[in-house]
């Protein structure tokens, strides 16, 4: 099973997750700090002040990646460490990406560069966060600096990954930073996000740079045929999926989504949707699980799911084979959602931007044998594969996540990285699912 000549092989991080040296550089404090500071936000009480210390490690962490053959490293600038007050320009805190954008080039792996994973500078919101207009300008201006610094070199920009994310679980459900809990405050958040993705795309416009955003997909599998069970799986593909993805593909917001969310429509301002449609080069898909879905008796009544908008539907427990974090294995449905997603974009150029799974690890000897994880990237592999058989043009495979790092609310305790890491002692272990990786990008085939 021959990829694509060109084809990108890589591997993601995001920076609160693996960075570290929260008080270094000249770096200012995020909302992830000051949620992980607060008492039971997360699991075991950790916190990314130290994580993989890849502030530190990172020409020791880009050269495993490159030895196992891998040619791209999609790794994400904190905000807080270039604006420290999410204004003004840190120099120091430009010159670690500085550093780490030539050490992935003298090791000839393309940098690619996401501009927000999720660890706004406190600084803005204090001042408002996401629900406040000003902070999608206030992203602009920190993508202008960033390009202005690093746009020499780096070709590959992606302004935002998951906004579904930072929005609805930052400031609806509240189980990651700031831990706000108002889901009409959520949808007015999901919306300045995407207008910040559409004005960084303009200001990052520009020969021989490509410009793109990374969007979590979770497709919404019915449990029954009935048309109330269609009905369920409308619900959720619309705030879930399309109210993401429309948007950005110039079609709007959904008018099934929209008629849903109450007072929503008041903050969007006429233009508005023309920025978030500004045109993008390739668009960055994270798939991890489906979602399967099945009607309540009562249309009216709340879901099980916590997020905006949504009544009358439960989501299911997932069916085995899970990963450790409980999530469905369920690769032919990353060959539906890619095969989707170019239909309704009018074949617009896709890049598996996060595919991945936990699983239970030790170093046995001085080796990790993790062959659920083996298993788990071919099948994967094999499903990107058959997208590009029916015709989906994808670009690249990024594996989440090259270490094992700070997993948000769950701490520690989920291992998702191709390299395994001891976090007492930050000891690097490459584990047998990364060797795979790497003998697949070599090959550039299964």
């Amino acid at each position: 099973m021959t990829f694509p000549a060109g084809f990108l092989w890589g591997a993601a991080t995001a920076s609160y997750q693996v960075e570290g040296a929260v008080s270094e550089g000249g770096r200012g404090p995020s909302i992830w700090d000051t949620f992980a500071a607060a008492d039971g936000n997360v699991l075991g009480g950790a916190t990314g002040d130290v994580a993989c210390d890849h502030y530190h490690r990172y020409a020791g962490d880009i050269g495993l990646l490159a030895d196992l053959g891998l040619n791209a490293y999609r790794f994400s600038v904190a905000w807080p460490r270039v604006m420290p007050d999410g204004r003004t320009t840190s120099a120091a805190g430009l010159a670690f990406y500085d550093r780490l954008v030539d050490e992935l080039l003298s090791r000839g792996v393309l940098p690619v560069l996401t501009l927000y994973h999720w660890d706004l500078p406190q600084a803005l919101e204090d001042a408002g966060g996401w629900p406040s207009r000003d902070t999608a300008s206030r992203f602009a201006d920190y993508a202008a600096v960033v390009h202005a610094a690093l746009g020499d070199r780096v070709r590959q920009w992606t302004t935002v990954n998951e906004p579904f994310c930072a929005a609805f679980l930052g400031y609806g459900s509240g189980v990651h930073a700031p831990g706000g809990q108002d889901h009409a405050t959520a949808l007015v958040a999901a919306h300045h996000l995407l207008l910040a993705h559409g004005l960084a795309a303009r200001a990052l416009a520009g020969p021989g740079h490509e410009v793109s955003l990374a969007l979590n997909f979770a497709p919404a599998i019915p449990d029954g045929s009935s048309p109330a069970h269609a009905e369920a799986a409308r619900k959720f593909d619309g705030i879930h999926n399309r109210f993401f993805l429309d948007p950005v593909l110039g079609r709007g917001y959904p008018a099934d989504v929209v008629a849903a969310a109450g007072r929503f429509v008041e903050c969007v301002r006429d233009g508005d949707t023309d920025v978030i449609a500004a045109p993008i080069d390739w668009l960055g898909v994270n798939y991890y699980a489906p979602a399967r879905v099945t009607p309540l008796e009562d249309p009216r009544a709340p879901s099980n799911c916590p997020l905006p908008t949504l009544r009358g539907l439960d989501v299911l427990p997932a069916p085995p084979p899970l990963t450790a974090f409980g999530w469905e294995q369920s690769p032919s449905t990353l060959t539906s959602l890619l095969e989707w997603i170019s239909a309704r974009s009018g074949g617009l150029p896709l890049v598996v931007a996060e595919n991945g799974a936990s699983f239970v690890d030790e170093v046995v000897d001085g080796r990790v044998y993790d062959a659920a994880r083996v298993n788990y990237f071919m099948e994967h592999l094999r499903a990107v594969h058959d997208a590009l058989g029916l015709g989906v043009d994808v670009r690249g495979y990024f594996a989440w996540s090259l270490l094992d790092n700070f997993e948000w609310a769950m701490g520690y305790t989920q291992r998702f990285g191709l390299i395994h890491v001891d976090f007492e002692t930050q000891r690097r272990t490459v584990k047998e699912s990364g060797r795979y990786l790497g003998r697949v990008a070599k090959a550039n085939s299964l």
